[in-house]
């Protein structure tokens, strides 16, 4: 089916690579539980976004370029590892308590803020990229690998499965607000947590080689 092999697979492949923990999985549960449910379904809609923008890259083969150059790799690398670990850095110092009732009244401006973090988490990490680039072409015959249908059915497919993940991780997280709101303690190590849950993260993509 449009030079698909083996779509059943890919599924379950699909299924098992989403509920693999990753930065795009703790960027949704710390919004999720530390701001409620709109700024958890705000996250999960940026990084389901910023994975949209993969697969249309790895569909018309501009994630290529990640994939033979060196200086591109490496750029992207270093800028996407800075971006978490700025973030993580701005979480963990955050003076205000962001599981406290004030916080979750975002206006809209602050859930562009979240939509973008999440999009630039998802879209700064070049091993995304490299993903899509060698994990679709698997499930792909060769004699339909120059076009980009079967990729975007593949990429549609591995998109559907991950925002249902999220979804269901943005849910769960997101009935723990009102736990937390009513102790501060617990809200605070939390967001101190995250913070360096974020820099953690930054601080592997720079220096993981593999």
């Amino acid at each position: 089916m449009f030079g698909i092999e083996n779509y059943p697979g890919f599924i379950l492949a699909a299924i098992i690579l989403n509920i693999t923990p990753g930065a795009d999985t703790i960027y949704i549960l710390t919004r999720s539980v530390a701001q409620g449910k709109s700024a958890g379904l705000v996250s999960v809609a940026g990084i389901i976004s910023g994975c949209l923008i993969h697969v249309l890259c790895a569909a018309f083969g501009l994630s290529m370029i990640l994939s033979t150059s060196a200086a591109a790799f490496m750029a992207v690398k270093w800028a996407g590892a800075a971006y978490l670990i700025f973030l993580g850095l701005k979480t963990f110092f955050d003076k205000n308590n962001s599981f406290e009732t004030s916080r979750n009244n975002m206006e809209s401006n602050n859930l562009l803020k979240i939509y973008k973090q999440g999009v630039l988490t998802n879209v700064l990490n070049p091993k995304v990229a490299l993903f899509f680039l060698s994990f679709l072409p698997q499930f792909i015959n060769l004699q339909y690998a120059n076009g980009p249908l079967p990729f975007l059915i593949l990429g549609a497919t591995f998109l559907m499965t991950g925002t249902i993940w999220c979804l269901i991780l943005a849910w769960a997280a997101s009935l723990m607000t009102a736990t937390l709101r009513s102790n501060h303690s617990i809200g605070t190590l939390m967001q101190k947590a995250s913070g360096v849950i974020f820099i953690g993260f930054g601080l592997k993509l720079a220096f993981d080689n593999s």
